[in-house]
């Protein structure tokens, strides 16, 4: 176990945020932390997605991804306020967990790519045995636990017609495709909270004549959110009844949602309180690792980290060093009741 000052915690946070580490290119980020954990006295290693390890005491797991999205924001503090790209998703918490994995002496590890297809979360479910409980890190603020988050599902609808003049009434491609996601839409309605409801969005739409020029054809890739209590084979056969056309599915993440009343859940609230605050309860409308690592492992989680969610993947990321602080002390009594 180390003593890692409040001062030290967070020269590491602020170098963490001026290094670049957009989903894909996070090597910097991680030789930083393995730096930070071989000066703490602790193995460190990257594996070979490009996690950085440093394990433990496997009795929890404190994770983070090191990734971020694209977008430069000047790296500066104001007011005991850091501002710079990562401040909040995940910089915050992930230094926070780095602080407190080495204060409490238990495992730690920093994943790539959550930004993007999950690689590295993907990766250690299948590289490890699972450890007896998981703090997962993303901005919950520090006085609250994310327990939900909604599931992902991903496709690509594809339609084709035969090639005809623009004067004929018939419906082409292009016109298909666009009256399919309108009954896609319509499928699933929006008479729930965001939360409790499949949530339908196209992300890319392309279409025109084909490269011989014989035929007419459209794509759609779309993202289906998926709330605890919907499977992901039941949004597979609601879409797939929608034609004409047919959807390729590539990438499905299970939604999730924890017990208030398990042990993880239970030490955040207790190190919370500690630092005389008065824990909340949240569930998100995205989707996270926690969701990739419940579905592997059968063990209490909980996601934890300082920092407003509201301003992810913003141009005004921001984080209060004074909450950072308080989540160090959080995740190091967490870990330490655990």
């Amino acid at each position: 176990m180390s003593d890692v000052t409040t001062k030290e915690a967070r020269a590491l946070l602020r170098n963490l945020v001026e290094t670049p580490s957009v989903s894909g290119s996070e090597d910097a980020v991680a030789k930083r932390l393995r730096s930070f954990f071989e000066a703490q006295g602790r193995e460190a290693w990257i594996d070979d997605v490009g996690n950085l390890r440093a394990p433990a005491d496997d009795t929890v797991l404190l994770t983070s991804h090191m990734d971020t999205v694209p977008g430069e924001i000047p790296v500066r503090v104001e007011e005991d306020v850091l501002w710079g790209r990562g401040s909040v998703d995940a910089k915050g918490p992930l230094a926070a967990m780095a602080v407190a994995a080495a204060n409490a002496g238990v495992s730690f590890v920093g994943v790539v790519r959550e930004e993007t297809d999950s690689a590295g979360a993907r990766y250690l479910i299948e590289d490890r045995d699972p450890p007896a409980a998981v703090v997962n890190g993303e901005p919950s603020g520090w006085d609250a636990i994310t327990l939900g988050y909604r599931g992902l599902l991903s496709g690509t609808y594809t339609v084709e017609t035969e090639v005809g003049h623009t004067s004929r009434p018939e419906p082409n491609a292009i016109q298909q495709a666009v009256a399919w996601w309108s009954q896609v839409e319509a499928a699933f309605g929006d008479g729930d909270s965001v939360f409790d409801r499949v949530t339908p969005k196209p992300v890319a739409f392309e279409g025109g004549t084909s490269a011989d020029g014989f035929a007419f054809e459209a794509q759609v890739e779309a993202q289906f959110r998926i709330p605890p209590g919907e499977t992901i084979e039941g949004v597979k056969s609601t879409v797939e009844a929608v034609g004409p056309g047919s959807v390729a599915w590539h990438d499905e993440i299970p939604p999730v949602m924890e017990s208030p009343r398990n042990p993880v859940a239970g030490a955040l609230r207790r190190g919370i309180r500690e630092c005389s605050g008065e824990p909340t309860h949240l569930r998100k409308t995205g989707t996270s690792d926690m969701n990739v690592y419940a579905g592997a492992w059968d063990v209490p989680m909980a996601t934890y980290g300082p920092g407003d969610s509201d301003l992810d993947h913003t141009p005004d990321e921001h984080l209060d060093l004074g909450a950072f602080d308080r989540a160090v002390r959080v995740l190091t009594v967490a870990a330490g009741s655990l």
